[in-house]
């Protein structure tokens, strides 16, 4: 075998719910406890010393350089430190690692992240703070940013901010295309729901252990307030929870050299990555996500698989529109199993490692079923970026595969125009409604006559209801300094 393939050879995934926040581990020391206890899964500590490079995405702490805690703390000092900032899509940090080891750049890469939330939540309530380590004057060795803003001034002055809003939007769209009514769409994401919290409370390693029933999620319900319609909080990523993530990748030589056992190996066989970034208000096909199609076809293709022969799989779960989405894309029916972890909801969503948990997950389940490839997909941004990655067992025929297909979408999307202000009468392309304590606002976004766009919002109690009541996809409102109202005559 080449000695330089990449392999996945130890994984933990670390989980507190301590009320007590004096007793639980900050975020760093989530990642480390998770590092070591990655490293003792592969039976092989030697490990963390010998890493050349150490991961690390951003995440609601203050940290300036992670990485480079975690390397004094496990005797690398020679490691490189690198930091992910927010938009850096999860399975970048995967790939490169990959990549690295199979160029020979590297033989040991560590890849972690972790949330606290949850402690800071409950330090809070207690009208304490949770102290973290503090760093000052410390950079990363690399650096990853995003490419360009998420959204945009027009999309924010008519009130979207908060990724449930664009999400929602999305899926409203997506429900139109395909011919589901506003009911008929409740009902199908809330027994998806009800199903993802089923497989929660058979993960060990999930947040949330109680199953939820369809009717409860679909809400509004007590505990389960509408976010933003026809969002409920329990079609959102729980990501007020103490979670991390450690994965250790190396060369197949060095796993020889230190005698790490084969039925620990989990092997990468197909990625495929598409860093396209466009507005959401300006995708001319406001449901529709061809990075999916395109990414799910190629790796697919690569790993010579079909995703009718995919048992195991972690499909990202932010909201149900990400969920949905696949599923369109992927031509898959649905039937089976989409995660294996209980989905952000229930198994946990810490902000920006979700898919590092779900990696876990799905190695330990490959190393029980080495027969099966699994299939993990990550989301970014408002749907904005997308990955697959296919894991086996067993190696890939040509060896680990990347496919960088962001050009390929970038020529497959049709991105419109997106306007400021628009005076007259224009269809509406999505909407939703957002929740704002006792208030609501309506906010569409609306195609204009001459193939732009412009998104606009209404607060009147009237159009509101209508917005909640029934089908507004492809109906016409009347448009005036960015607010829409009944659409005028003639």
């Amino acid at each position: 075998m080449d000695p330089n393939p990449p392999i996945l050879v130890g994984v933990s995934a670390f989980q507190q719910q301590d009320p007590v926040y004096s007793n639980a581990l900050e975020p760093r020391a989530i990642m480390e406890h998770a590092l070591r206890d990655a490293a003792a899964d592969a039976g092989a500590a030697a490990l963390l010393s010998r890493a050349d490079e150490i991961r690390v995405p951003k995440g609601l702490w203050g940290y300036s350089d992670p990485a480079r805690l975690l390397a004094q703390a496990m005797g690398a000092g020679h490691a490189r430190s690198v930091l992910a900032e927010m938009g850096v899509s999860q399975q970048t940090l995967l790939t490169r690692a990959c990549q690295q080891i199979s160029q020979g750049e590297a033989q040991v890469v560590l890849v972690t992240g972790a949330e606290a939330k949850y402690r800071a939540q409950c330090a809070s309530r207690a009208g304490a703070e949770a102290v973290e380590t503090v760093q000052q004057d410390v950079e990363p060795d690399v650096m990853l940013l995003p490419e360009n803003e998420i959204w945009s001034e027009v999309e924010s002055a008519a009130g979207l901010g908060m990724p449930v809003g664009f999400y929602a939007i999305m899926d409203s769209a997506l429900r139109y295309e395909q011919g589901l009514t506003p009911d008929m769409h409740r009902d199908q994401m809330a027994q998806m729901y009800q199903r993802f919290s089923e497989v929660a409370a058979q993960n060990p390693a999930a947040w949330v252990h109680e199953p939820v029933t369809a009717e409860t999620i679909r809400g509004p319900a007590p505990g389960n307030r509408m976010l933003a319609f026809p969002y409920t909080k329990l079609h959102n990523s729980q990501w007020n929870v103490d979670q991390g993530a450690g994965l250790i990748f190396c060369s197949v030589a060095v796993a020889e050299e230190l005698g790490i056992a084969r039925d620990r190996w989990i092997f990468p066989r197909a990625f495929a990555e598409s860093n396209f970034m466009s507005n959401v208000s300006s995708r001319g096909e406001l449901g529709r996500c061809h990075g999916f199609r395109i990414a799910g076809e190629t790796a697919m293709k690569r790993a010579g698989v079909g995703f009718e022969q995919i048992r195991l799989r972690e499909l990202y779960s932010c909201f149900p529109l990400a969920v949905r989405s696949q599923l369109h894309e992927f031509g898959m029916s649905g039937d089976g199993d989409l995660t294996v972890t209980g989905g952000m909801t229930f198994g946990g969503g810490p902000l920006n490692n979700f898919v590092y948990q779900a990696t876990v997950k799905m190695a330990q389940l490959l190393r029980e079923q080495p027969e099966e490839v699994g299939l993990v997909t990550t989301v970014s941004g408002m749907l904005t970026k997308q990955g697959v990655a296919l894991w086996s067992a067993q190696p890939n025929a040509e060896g680990w595969v990347f496919d960088d297909v962001t050009e390929q979408v970038r020529e497959a999307s049709d991105v419109r125009e997106l306007v400021a202000e628009y005076r007259g009468n224009a269809e509406v392309a999505g909407y939703t409604v957002i929740y704002m304590g006792d208030s609501k606002r309506g906010i569409a976004v609306f195609n204009l006559p001459d193939g732009s766009r412009t998104v606009a919002y209404s607060e009147d109690p009237a159009i509101v209801e209508r917005l909640e009541a029934e089908e507004c996809c492809g109906q016409s409102f009347a448009l005036t300094a960015g607010v829409f109202s009944a659409a005028q005559s003639g």
